[in-house]
This record gives structure tokens, sequence and C-alpha cells, in this order.
């Protein structure tokens, strides 16, 4: 597949994981209403939680992330080749204002990129990786994450992450309704109200963990995306391609302040290898690396 079909196949796929949760999200809050006494009231919570769940995150989100991984603006003149790809990219991916550029102090070889949108964002890398990778490979690096904020992917995993936080309060709504008792159907509904019950128990368990599986599944389609796009931006897959190798290779990829809650972000899983089980894969926020690089490759 080449570099256009990949990015239009990833680009689909996204959307069709987004519009799926949003589905999700929206029956959850529908079953929620049903034990309220009112469907209304269920879906209306959702989006009551849901607007002010991103408000938060689309104002204040950025800044939590680069405090929790400690990361410190790049100043020249010790960054100045860092800074100077940083623009020079952003100049060729169409950014009206470069992002800003963080560092980390880290012998891991990673990096990311946050903000609500291409006019407030930001690329943050290792100290590791700009020790470790050549010219080319950090331009390739840097172009996938430039990629991330042009295709307003740093958005994208705003609102799933938003979605996740909603289904979790949906679903402890639907818990404390079966603890202190339903409203308004206790005895009415027959056989139709057992089925809610049971879907509701289920639902009340369940919520959380198919709400994260999503969000990671979206999670995993946009990394594919980004590759893709930071291969079309630099012209030279093989750079980041070989990046990526280097990356692989890490003997100690673990980022000290990474956490699950950030670690979507990062171009690879800043945690130590494990094996990869089908629960590892379904919860895994990136594809496998050596799938990337053959992408990559075949380009």
């Amino acid at each position: 597949m080449g570099i256009y079909e990949e990015i239009a196949s990833n680009k689909r796929r996204s959307y069709l994981l987004i519009f799926f949760f949003m589905v999700f999200v929206i029956f959850v809050g529908f079953v929620v209403g049903f034990f309220y006494g009112s469907t209304y009231f269920g879906v209306g919570l959702a989006l009551v939680i849901g607007i002010i769940y991103f408000l938060i995150s689309y104002y204040g989100g950025a800044n939590a992330i680069l405090a929790m991984t400690k990361a410190k603006e790049a100043k020249k003149p010790e960054y100045t080749y860092l800074i100077n790809t940083v623009e020079g990219l952003a100049i060729a991916a169409g950014l009206a204002k470069p992002p800003k550029v963080y560092v980390i102090n880290d012998d891991a070889l990673n990096a990311f990129a946050t903000g609500r949108d291409p006019e407030h964002s930001s690329i943050t890398v290792t100290t590791g990786l700009l020790d470790k990778l050549n010219r080319l490979e950090l331009e390739g690096v840097i172009a996938h994450e430039m990629s991330h904020i042009k295709n307003f992917d740093i958005r994208v995993m705003m609102l799933a992450a938003v979605m996740v936080g909603i289904t979790v309060l949906l679903s402890d709504f639907l818990l404390r309704s079966f603890l202190w008792g339903r409203r308004g159907r206790d005895k009415e509904g027959g056989q139709l109200t057992f089925v809610f019950i049971i879907v509701g128990i289920a639902l009340a368990i369940l919520a959380p963990l198919v709400g994260e599986a999503i969000k990671l599944a979206i999670s995993r389609k946009r990394e594919y995306l980004a590759d893709a796009s930071g291969a079309l931006l630099t012209r030279y897959p093989k750079g980041l391609a070989d990046a990526l190798k280097k990356i692989k290779s890490d003997p100690d990829p673990l980022v000290d302040h990474a956490n699950k809650a950030t670690a979507h972000l990062f171009i690879s899983t800043p945690f130590r290898k494990s094996k990869r089980s089908f629960l590892k894969k379904l919860y895994s926020t990136h594809p496998p690396i050596d799938d990337r690089i053959k992408r990559l490759e075949g380009m």
C-alpha cells in the first residue's frame, strides 16, 4: 500500500472507531437513564459530563501532561538544531505556527506531541533520543509527531480520553443504582425490566473496559496514520523506520515519569517490554513496532 492509500485507510478506520465509541457512550447513558426513570436524563447526563470533561481537558490537559512528564522547554543555543528541525518541518507541514519544543532528561528513546490544536501544540523528545539518532532518523521522529499535530490526532485522542471518563462515571451511576435501589422502574416493565437489569449489570462492569479498549484501538490507528503522514512529510520513510529500529532495540525503554494516562501519546510504549498475550494486544497503546517498520519500508 502506498503512502496516500495508507493515510486514507487509517483516517477512515479512525473515524469509524470514534463513531462507534460515541454510539457506545450514548447507549450507556440510555441504560443509566432507564434505571433513573428517564432515558433523556441518562443521555443528557452523558452530554453534560462530556462537555465538562472536554473543557477541562481542552484548556488544561497539555500543561498537565508536560508537568507530569517533567518536560522542560528547549532553549537555544543548547537545542538549536532540535528547534530548527521542528521549525523547518512545521513550515513543510503548512502549520501557521511551529509547535513549542520541550525536552525530557531521560536516557530512553521516545517523543510525543500534545496540545489542543496546531496553534497551541508542543513536541517533546527525550535526551536519549537526541543522543542516539542521526539527522535523518530524528527528522523522521519529529515528522511523525508533527503529523499528529497536523492531523488533529491530539484532539482526537483527547476526545477519546473524555469518552472513557464518561463511561467510567456512567458505569459508576449504574453500580450505585443497584446498591441503593433503582428509581421509577422497580415494579414496572416485567420481562423488559429484567432484561435491562442484566444489561445494566454487564455495562456497569464492562463499560470502562470496553471504553478503554476502543480508545487504545483509536490510538493504534492514529500511530499508523502518523507514520504514513510523517513519511509523506519527509519523503523519506526509511528515516522513521531506522529510528523505530533503534527505539525497538533500546535496552531501557522506560521513561521515568510516564504513566498509563500519558503512555498513548509517546511514539513507542514508554514502559519495559513484556510478552504480548491477547489481552496485552487488546490493551496496547501502540501497534507492533515490527509491523510499523514493515509498512514504512514497503512505502
